[in-house]
This record gives structure tokens, C-alpha cells and sequence, in this order.
């Protein structure tokens, strides 16, 4: 009896172990995050033309963990996290092919985008975003272009971050490797 007691111990002690590192963390978004896309909620109907000529729709997303970073070359604050994105996340992650990550320049034309790109030494690809109109899918008009939206393999946005928060960086890090393993 006791033997059975005791697997039986371990085997929920490590069912509640999965069970919470398959969660994604919830995550309450502050109103001034500017954000009128929710959590839970399907991603947008989109389609964005990378600086390559690649074009690339919703539909073409599904079934990958995906992440759209809002950016754009006047912001001094996605020039700061752009680094971060590519040590942290993009290398670490572009070979698999359940993970797609964007980067989307926010109403820049294409040869100051490449230049962008260039200056960053970043190498995941970028997408131009003509008139703001996909950034505008997802942020209020007037919020600010430093922004994440990452999306599960089933298409619902799961974790949105604003700035460059450290903490909050490093949750998103975690949300994504954590989708990656499910």
C-alpha cells in the first residue's frame, strides 16, 4: 500500500510539473499598452511582402508558433531590443520549422528597411508595412511602434509586449520555447 501511495505521489507531483510548464503564463495587458487585438483571441486577417519580395498571409502562419515584432528604423527603443531578439530568440530557434518570426517595419520604404536591417545586423526577416496597416490591425492609432505579438501554433495571439521591459522580455522568451515544446 505504501509502495502504491508513493507512485502514486510522484505520478501527480509530476502531472502538476507539466501541467504547469505547458501553461502559458497568463498575462493581463495593460490598457495603455495600446493593443485593441486581445489575448485569446485569432490572430488578424493579414498579409505582409518581406524586404525579399516573399509574401506572406495569415494562412500561410498557421501551425507555427509565431512572432511579429513591430518595429521601425527612427525608433530608438526597437534598436535596443532588436539585439536582444536575434541572440535570444532568432538564433536560437530559426531551424525550426514550427517557428516563424517577423519583423514588421513600420510605414518605411524598402531600401531604408534593407538599410535597417543591415545596420542591426539582424537576420531574421523583416516585412514592410506600407500606410501602418497591419501595425494598425493590432495597436490603437497613435501607440507606439515598440511591440510583440506572439501567436500559437493554433493561430490565437497567447503573449503581446510593449517597450523593452527586461522581465517581461524574458517571460516572452520563455512563453515561446515553451510553444515550441507542446
Amino acid at each position: 500500500m505504501k509502495k502504491l501511495l508513493s507512485v502514486l505521489s510522484i505520478t501527480l507531483l509530476t502531472m502538476s510539473a507539466f501541467a504547469q510548464l505547458s501553461t502559458v503564463p497568463e498575462k493581463e495587458i495593460p490598457e495603455d499598452y495600446g493593443y485593441i487585438v486581445k489575448i485569446g483571441q485569432p490572430m488578424p486577417e493579414i498579409e505582409m511582402e518581406l524586404t525579399d519580395g516573399t509574401k506572406i498571409t495569415t494562412a500561410d502562419l498557421k501551425g507555427k508558433v509565431t512572432m511579429l515584432q513591430f518595429t521601425a528604423s527612427w525608433c530608438s527603443v526597437c534598436r535596443k531590443e532588436m539585439p536582444h531578439i536575434e541572440k535570444d530568440i532568432w538564433l536560437k530557434h530559426k531551424d525550426n520549422d514550427d517557428f516563424v518570426l517577423i519583423g514588421v517595419d513600420m510605414d518605411e520604404p524598402l531600401d531604408k528597411v534593407k538599410d535597417f536591417k543591415e545596420t542591426m545586423k539582424t537576420t531574421y526577416p523583416l516585412a514592410l508595412d506600407p500606410g501602418a496597416d497591419i501595425f494598425y490591425t493590432f495597436a490603437a492609432k497613435g501607440a507606439g511602434v515598440t511591440r510583440n505579438v506572439i501567436v500559437d501554433k493554433t493561430g490565437k495571439i497567447v503573449y503581446m509586449t510593449r517597450l523593452f521591459k527586461e522581465d517581461e522580455f524574458n517571460e516572452m522568451v520563455e512563453v515561446i520555447d515553451l510553444l515550441l515544446k507542446g
